[in-house]
């Protein structure tokens, strides 16, 4: 991780703007994880712990993020806007990265009718970060990327470095190369939960010839493959890597976590010593599991699974 850089224009003494200033904890420890479930099949799973890179920004949140501050800081921004849904963990961690870095930070959230309702536990620690809320409609969210859209959002709050929804761009495709270039050599398969497709993009192009990276989509919807791949080409001009979405395992959609999902995620937890948040990694490795059963992985291939932390 490169050296934080100089204090931007408004913050506070004593803090800096570079995303080192967080000192996350890099490379996440790569852990054997002793299942019998897999093992049976002749697949070693291992466990990647995203989750553990920082206490308020973890997994891919840091990696997404940690370039997006960086740019910021390079263009003399220090007010930070972004997009997310009533829970949304990304509109929590970029509002934790505002007060650790001294930065403003604006959060659109989809659905107007929750600015006259109390705000739930997710945004009232955004709030409690310093992050302002905007609340709009779900027809007016929709038109979050329209250029048009955003020069009124420009107009009235000033000038802001903006954060795509869930964090992805291509600032944050590059910053999920490093998850891939820390796990090369290290497994023959690599998973993900995906949710917008950042994360998936970079890790692919940071692994080498030979290794495979699965995404497993928490939304309905075959959207993420178009995601990916145009996400890929955002950052690099072109398809990197060899990955695919799988699209059966995300429980009936976003935020959706049914019966026999929870009861998996207890399990898993008591046998792993690790916690897995429900909305998306629990789904992960569900699907995981599913699909060592069904006999998709040959025997002797070793899988890294990675626990992004929430979101």
């Amino acid at each position: 991780m490169s050296s934080p850089s100089p204090a931007a224009p408004g913050t506070p003494p004593g803090r800096t703007s570079g995303p080192g200033a967080l000192r996350p904890r890099l490379p996440s420890p790569l852990c054997p994880a002793g299942d019998e479930r897999f093992a049976r099949h002749g697949v070693r799973l291992l466990l990647k712990r995203d989750d553990l890179i920082h206490p308020e920004l973890p997994g891919n949140k840091w990696r997404k993020l940690a370039p997006n501050l960086r740019a910021a800081a390079e263009r003399g921004h220090t007010t930070l806007l972004t997009f997310g849904g009533a829970y949304s963990h990304h509109l929590r961690a970029t509002a934790a990265a505002g007060r650790l870095l001294g930065l403003a930070t604006i959060g659109v959230v989809r659905g107007d009718e929750l600015a006259d309702r109390p705000l739930n536990p997710s945004l009232e620690r955004c709030a409690a970060d310093g992050m302002r809320l905007v609340f709009l409609d779900r027809a007016a969210y929709r038109r979050k990327t329209a250029p048009e859209f955003v020069a009124g959002l420009r107009e009235r709050f000033g000038p802001f470095h903006l954060v795509p929804e869930g964090g992805s761009n291509a600032f944050a495709v590059h910053g999920c190369t490093g998850l891939g270039r820390e796990l090369r050599g290290r497994a023959d398969v690599v998973t993900v939960p995906c949710g917008t497709g950042g994360t998936l993009a970079g890790l692919a192009a940071g692994l080498v010839p030979g290794q495979r990276a699965l995404g497993f989509a928490v939304l309905k919807g075959d959207f993420l493959d178009g995601e990916v791949e145009r996400l890929q080409r955002e950052a690099f001009g072109a398809r990197r890597g060899d990955w695919r979405v799988e699209h059966r395992f995300h429980c009936g959609g976003y935020a959706k976590v049914p019966p026999r999902l929870r009861a998996f995620a207890e399990d898993f937890s008591a046998r792993h010593g690790v916690v897995l948040e429900s909305l998306y990694v629990a789904k992960m490795f569900y699907g995981l599991l599913s699909l060592t059963e069904e006999g998709a992985f040959p025997r002797g291939t070793v899988i890294a699974a990675v626990l992004t932390g929430p979101g």
